[in-house]
């Protein structure tokens, strides 16, 4: 949605298609792979995720170098994310799943994108400050998880808010608590997962744009430049802001500062949880 938002723009902008190619699979490896790959004209880019700058933590081997093979052009926005299950399952509060995950032999089934993603962190993270036990079960892509779970295969997912708000409004998921440190300004009605059960836990997703390395000068400045344009603009700002959204917009080397200490920082939970990929 976001990729969509902001190609959208650069295309009325410099009157030229730009085209959101979608190539899910192994925590956005494949994509990395591709774009990594690709000649350094500007022409291909690439909106990345968390699992970005987790994957180093999880992967012996990379087939490109997470450091070097990238130009960070932009973080786009942070995104809340929201804790969700699926109607059938008999939890109401973060206390209810807590407490159902305690009793019984069948453990709750949480979906996610893949093994690092948001979606994965946020919920191993979850269940080990809960002490509590959930199967992961992770797809390729975030798209295939909300469909079992929205089928009933799958009992739980924390995903963004801009993917699960609409579902929940429609009444196909029930929302259980926002996962940031304070209630979003979309959903203000909805807790926090601290205030409801869980004091301390705090978890988001982020999207940025990177491109190949060795990007010329020229075209890194012109695409940073129009990227930050964007994302200031009042229309996108009120956009993203009304869908739980923070859009943030800075420059190349402030977005790979910040790549950097977000792999620092999950290396601790990584560690903690006993994430591992084990494609």
């Amino acid at each position: 949605m976001l990729a969509r938002l902001v190609g959208q723009k650069m295309t009325q902008s410099w009157g030229q298609q730009v085209v959101a190619d979608n190539r899910p699979g192994a925590n956005g490896i494949i994509a990395g792979e591709l774009t990594a790959k690709a000649n350094p004209d500007g022409h291909t880019l690439m909106f990345v995720a968390i699992g970005h700058a987790i994957n180093p933590l999880l992967h012996k081997t990379l087939p490109y170098d997470t450091d070097k093979d990238f130009t960070p052009i932009s973080l786009a926005a942070l995104v809340p994310l929201l804790m969700t299950v699926h109607p059938a399952l008999p939890a109401s509060t973060v206390k209810d799943l807590i407490a159902l995950s305690r009793v019984g032999k069948k453990h709750p089934t949480y979906a996610s994108a893949g093994i690092g993603s948001s979606q994965h962190l946020a919920t191993a993270l979850f269940a080990h400050m809960a002490k509590i036990e959930l199967v992961h079960v992770p797809y390729k892509g975030g798209g295939p998880a909300i469909l079992d779970l929205l089928s009933g295969n799958i009992d739980i997912m924390v995903n963004t808010i801009l993917s699960m708000t609409p579902h929940v409004k429609g009444g196909r998921l029930r929302a259980l608590a926002v996962t940031t440190p304070k209630r979003n300004a979309a959903l203000p009605d909805l807790p926090t997962v601290a205030e409801t059960g869980l004091p301390g836990y705090e978890s988001q997703a982020w999207y940025g744009l990177v491109g190949p390395k060795n990007l010329p000068s020229a075209v890194l400045k012109k695409i940073s430049g129009e990227t930050m344009r964007i994302l200031n603009s009042m229309e996108v700002r009120d956009n993203l802001a009304s869908q739980g959204a923070e859009p943030v917009g800075n420059t190349p080397e402030q977005f790979a500062v910040f790549i950097r200490a977000e792999t620092k920082r999950y290396s601790k939970v990584v560690r903690d949880v006993g994430v591992s990929a084990d494609y």
